[in-house]
């Protein structure tokens, strides 16, 4: 079931009206060609080679045998390309406070040495077919010393640890300060003093990889000095300008190609090292090189979503009101610190008292980074398991008790609308809330068990700057220039619908030219939950800028065209914008052999105005089902022993598939801020940030047993209930 609720909407031509994509046929009939599918003359492919160490300094390689193999055209080690690779770490290469420190000592290289975790890059190779490229591999001989390793963010904080960088584990912010993140208001101690109860628990969630569907590929050719690159990227406007910056280059002289993409989820942010090192053997050996990674590959060698710790204390006074919560909080980064480590949703509660720290750890596991909500869906988890918990103690209902507790607009903090009581309320209503859950966990009679569990969030709907450019000719096709990728939501179809929408003319009178630098403006990139709401608004003005010219001077004629272009720079006035969100699920669970069923799953959503209702019901339900895996079944578990991955790949870490997807309801609740491209919001990236939290909940709610660990697995069932 999915449905609309509009409130004081008027209906508009184009958007709000469920709409294919643009771009359909040619994706589901195979001719549209993604970056593994292009083919250049003299094209060489490429394999890089990988520690087989978590932790190792390289004492020697050879790699003549290699170079020496018939077929083989270049072969690259760190010696003969020390490439900076500057997004693969945010804390490599800015001063330090300290003056005496090194300013490039996090700095991360397309190779480097040591070697910090298994499948850290030692050397690449360029033949002329891959099992050439593969034998040649085989044939580079490396001397290794191993060094010790640690695995896990608390233990490597302790006294005596092994090591990742010389200066310790404890990763330095974006002002290279080594000190944990925090934040503080209010007085958490006097909360404290003021509460009835006090509460403690530690939870702690995997490692989730983004496990996007299309192979990851970068095909690189040079023609004299600039360089082409046909690459899986969410954002060719940012690909460009790290690719530029880290070979030297200017932006003006590499171009970067992305017609089509298939899914990224925040694993294709930036330039990737990929690109870096097809550029660099496609330069030594003057031809194009394809590099493709195999799934293991992929697994190791780039980012997922951090692992992380929480040790949760929370005060309350008997009648419900939470009077202090603090966190203390480790991300485990791997050896490079990619990304923020952070782990939020304490935010969404109005306690005048809190606290937070956050530890982000440099470990000898596979790097970490940004995956769809990068700080939310462990963050959530924590806080909404641990409340839950507090409100089953205290007797009281966790719908009452949020509604009692959540954050809410304030004279000092303004939202631009506020619509989270109506989200929970009317999913309260929809799942039939009151008679689902159990009011005594886990009383069922039988091994066979049933609950309810709950979570809401607020999630940044902000706005920013972006560009689009709109034509127009003599024979009235209107032709829109946007520098987005389509990574799953169907942006262009959406920036096609907005243009439509604004420009007052069908759909299929504007096309969209789309994913090359060289013909597009600047995108912010697909990342964040910015395409609809930045790119969208430039693509409105724009639209508004050819409309005025048209009004002016009337159509164009002969061979001329008219053209309009806009960067906008919006802002909210100070206001603070969000979308909503609240999911229900029931579960059953079968306590003799640890399964547990999703009996019912219900979602409430306040995005906005909602631009393609078909896309957005997908993308809620598509990202709920990422929220299920990390939730029951995904993890990259390392053998403690030797620091080896366990669980590469799909199978290994048990993704679902479409035998476990359940029945997912979708309701969106329709406003209009006045902000945005006719008010759109924030979609499909929200829709990720509940399920672990909620099937937690439930889970709990049907053994009367609280999961402090992800995934819940059928193991830790059986073990709780042992």
């Amino acid at each position: 079931m999915s449905e609309a609720i509009h409130i004081g909407l008027d209906p508009l031509n184009t958007i709000g009206n469920a709409t294919a994509r643009v771009d359909a046929v040619e994706r589901v009939t195979g001719e549209a060609k993604y970056s593994r599918d292009f083919k250049l003359p003299g094209m060489l492919y490429a394999q890089i080679l990988r520690s087989p160490h978590p932790h190792a300094r390289i004492r020697a390689i050879d790699t003549s045998a290699a170079e020496a193999l018939p077929g083989v055209r270049a072969v690259i080690t760190g010696d003969n390309a020390s490439v900076v690779w500057g997004a693969g770490s945010v804390s490599g290469g800015r001063q330090y406070n300290d003056p005496t420190k090194d300013a490039t000592l996090h700095r991360r290289y397309i190779f480097n040495n040591p070697l910090r975790f298994v499948g850290d890059s030692v050397a690449a190779v360029a033949a002329i077919d891959r099992h050439t490229a593969e034998q040649a591999l085989a044939l580079i001989k490396v001397d290794y010393e191993e060094l010790p390793f640690v695995l896990e963010p608390e233990a490597a904080l302790e006294p005596g640890a092994p090591q990742v960088w010389p200066d310790g584990n404890l990763c330095p912010d974006f002002r290279n300060n080594f000190e944990p993140m925090v934040s503080n208001l209010g007085d958490v101690e006097a909360g404290f003093a003021e509460a009835d109860q006090i509460f403690e628990e530690r939870y702690e969630t995997s490692f989730i990889h983004n496990a996007q569907m299309e192979p990851r590929a970068a095909l690189a050719h040079w023609e004299a000095d600039k360089l082409t690159l046909y690459s899986p990227t969410q954002g060719i406007s940012n690909c460009r300008h790290d690719t530029a910056r880290d070979l030297g280059l200017q932006d003006h002289q590499v171009r970067i190609i992305c017609n089509y993409m298939g899914g990224g989820f925040g694993n294709k942010n930036q330039n990737q090292d990929a690109d870096l090192v097809a550029a660099t053997l496609s330069k030594q050996a003057g031809a194009p090189v394809m590099l493709e990674f195999s799934r293991r590959d992929d697994w190791l060698g780039v980012h997922g979503r951090w692992p992380t710790v929480q040790y949760y204390k929370i005060g309350a006074k008997n009648d419900g009101t939470v009077t202090a919560i603090q966190m203390r909080g480790y991300s485990g980064m791997g050896p490079y610190r990619k990304n923020s480590g952070g782990i939020s949703g304490m935010d969404v509660y109005a306690c005048p008292n809190r606290l937070r720290s956050i530890s982000p750890v440099y470990t000898n596991r596979t790097t970490s980074g940004n995956f769809r909500a990068p700080s939310e869906p462990h963050g959530f988890y924590g806080v909404e398991s641990m409340m839950d918990e507090v409100a089953y103690k205290l007797g009281v209902d966790p719908v009452e008790f949020t509604l009692k507790n959540m954050r809410r607009p304030t004279d000092d903090q303004p939202f631009t609308n506020y619509s989270l009581d109506e989200v929970i309320t009317r999913g309260a209503e929809q799942f039939d809330w009151a008679s689902r859950r159990k009011t005594t966990p886990g009383s069922d009679e039988g091994p066979i068990k049933r609950g309810s569990g709950f979570s809401f969030m607020m999630f940044r709907a902000g706005v920013g700057t972006s560009s689009a450019i709109v034509r127009v000719d003599a024979q009235r096709q209107y032709t829109l220039f946007v520098g987005v990728t389509d990574i799953g939501p169907g942006a262009k179809t959406t920036m096609g619908m907005i243009a439509a929408e604004e420009l007052g003319v069908p759909l299929d009178q504007v096309e969209v030219v789309a994913g090359d630098t060289d013909r597009c403006p600047y995108s912010v990139g697909e990342s964040g939950s910015r395409t609809t709401i930045q790119t969208g608004y430039a693509v409105m003005q724009a639209a508004k800028d050819l409309n005025q010219q048209i009004a002016d001077s009337g159509m164009p004629t002969g061979s001329d065209v008219l053209i309009a272009s806009a960067t906008p720079n919006p802002s909210t006035d100070g206001k603070t914008r969000q979308c909503f969100g609240a999911h229900f699920v029931e579960v059953e669970v079968d306590t003799r052999i640890g399964t547990t069923r999703i009996v019912k799953y219900t979602t409430v959503h306040e995005s906005g105005r909602i631009i393609n209702p078909t896309t957005a019901r997908d993308q809620i339900r598509g990202a709920t089902l990422q929220g299920i895996g990390q939730a029951l079944h995904e993890d990259l578990l390392y053998d403690p022993a030797s620091g080896q991955p366990l669980t590469t790949g799909y199978y290994r870490a048990r993704h679902l598939t479409h035998l476990d997807i359940p029945e997912i309801d979708v309701t969106f609740i329709e406003v209009d801020d006045g902000y945005g491209p006719f008010g759109a919001k924030t979609a499909g990236e929200a829709g990720i940030i509940l399920a672990p939290a909620a099937l937690a909940n439930a889970i709990s709610n049907a053994i009367g047993v609280r999961m402090t660990s992800l995934p819940i697995s059928r193991d830790k069932i059986l073990e709780a209930m042992a």
